[in-house]
């Protein structure tokens, strides 16, 4: 069959971006690495400067961060992953704090005008579509409002349905590529981390619709619904610990409220595994962010349960989840869209689940959250706070109820300073509501 397309080299088609442009790269495994490359090729020239470039959490190398570079472009991603913590921590790189399901309004309200986006595809089907593999988001939203599109054809990106796919001709350039796609192996979880898989596990009912990240928390509550049945997956985050319950039939999506019969995810990552069960696999539905995360979309999934993590918690239940002090570590992603989605959901249960003491033996409940942290989910809002030291349901209790139970969850170490901030806080009643609960 003839070529549907003229293909260029990543250094031609690079040549669009202009000095203040806004860039958009797509996510996870899926960011386009051959015209970052060339991009910063570019910038190391000399031939541009004050280039904006925005992205989620991305995958692979991230080298427009470094120093040499300072000037030349200016990161200013939705949520911060690995490749580019060192990069903000030294001031390189910048953060805009924005919910997930309202990152596409950026770009459709024109709040960031996207000149050029830059995207890896699958090749394209005998219709002319290509899809976007394993992640959507945002990068629909840029593909639609941007003034010039760059594609890169790679014939290692699983080809999902849905809002992934698109057609070849909206493309102004397209680049050739066949470097296979970063992977992130499952990470086995430890005894702390399986003990506080358990105790989620005991709130998951059958039929329940689950919203799980990656890594080893929702590794380990995966790992205890064995004997679960008929549950469901509406989730941002979609990866490997989700496949044996899917193979072994307990995750069906019978029970679903909408999209009953689909895994609902706007993007993936983990193992090739992972990204072979995602190929043509008409079971998974791949849509933009501004779906998956509506919270009034996840509301009307019965039974939903959200399980997200935290940074810091302190005894009034406010949640840190996005920095370490004024420091930006991660970004507020998708947690207050599904705590706020699951907690009007018929049944749902947003929970909050975490290690009480850091690796480094620090307790992540404090007595109030540290100077300049930012609170992801306010304490109107928690209900479930889970460590390895047990379960307590926060939803309307009073300030100092709530103390007392938060309390009895962090780490022995830490209970008797915690207990003498809540006293300094509340006053003499609070031993009386200590001794009552």
């Amino acid at each position: 069959m003839k070529k549907q397309y003229t293909p260029v080299t990543a250094e031609e088609a690079v040549k669009v971006i202009k000095s203040g442009d806004h860039v958009h790269i797509s996510s996870v495994s899926n960011a386009p690495q051959c015209l970052i490359k060339a991009m910063c090729d570019r910038g190391r020239a000399g031939e541009l400067k004050n280039v904006f470039i925005h992205h989620l959490h991305t995958e692979g190398a991230a080298p427009y961060v470094s120093p040499e570079f300072e000037g030349i472009f200016q990161h200013n991603a939705f949520f911060i992953g690995a490749n580019v913590r060192e990069g903000v921590k030294k001031g390189l790189a910048d953060y805009i704090p924005v919910s997930l399901s309202e990152t596409p309004r950026l770009y459709r309200d024109n709040y960031i005008h996207c000149n050029v986006a830059m995207v890896q595809v699958t090749p394209p089907d005998k219709f002319g579509w290509v899809s976007m593999g394993p992640a959507v988001d945002t990068t629909l939203a840029a593909l639609e409002m941007a003034d010039f599109r760059i594609g890169v054809i790679n014939k290692n990106v699983p080809r999902t349905m849905g809002d992934s796919m698109i057609s070849l001709k909206i493309f102004d350039y397209l680049v050739e590529d066949d470097t296979p796609l970063p992977v992130a192996e499952a990470s086995e979880p430890n005894e702390q981390e399986k003990t506080i898989g358990r105790y989620c596990a005991q709130l998951i009912e059958d039929g329940s619709c689950l919203q799980l990240g990656i890594g080893s928390i929702p590794n380990a509550v995966l790992s205890c619904l064995k004997n679960h049945k008929d549950l469901g997956i509406h989730t941002e985050m979609f990866s490997d610990g989700v496949l044996p319950l899917v193979e072994s039939g307990v995750v069906n999506g019978s029970c679903k409220g909408l999209n009953r019969f689909k895994i609902v995810t706007t993007f993936a990552m983990g193992s090739k595994k992972l990204y072979d069960f995602l190929d043509h696999n008409p079971y998974v539905l791949m849509k933009e962010c501004s779906y998956t995360n509506d919270p009034f979309i996840i509301a009307q999934q019965p039974k939903m349960i959200s399980i997200n993590s935290a940074l810091q918690v302190d005894i009034s239940g406010q949640v840190c989840a996005d920095s370490l002090g004024a420091r930006i570590y991660s970004g507020v992603g998708g947690q207050n869209d599904f705590i706020y989605g699951a907690s009007r959901s018929k049944g749902g249960k947003p929970i909050i689940a975490m290690p009480s003491i850091t690796k480094n033996g620090i307790s992540k409940i404090v007595p109030s959250l540290a100077e300049g942290a930012g609170t992801v989910t306010t304490r109107n809002n928690i209900h479930y706070l889970i460590t390895e030291f047990g379960a307590v349901d926060l939803y309307g209790k009073s300030m100092q109820e709530r103390a007392k139970l938060i309390i009895s969850v962090a780490h022995p170490s830490a209970q008797e300073e915690l207990d003498k901030a809540a006293f300094e806080r509340f006053g003499p009643h609070y031993y009386y509501v200590k001794g009552i609960l």
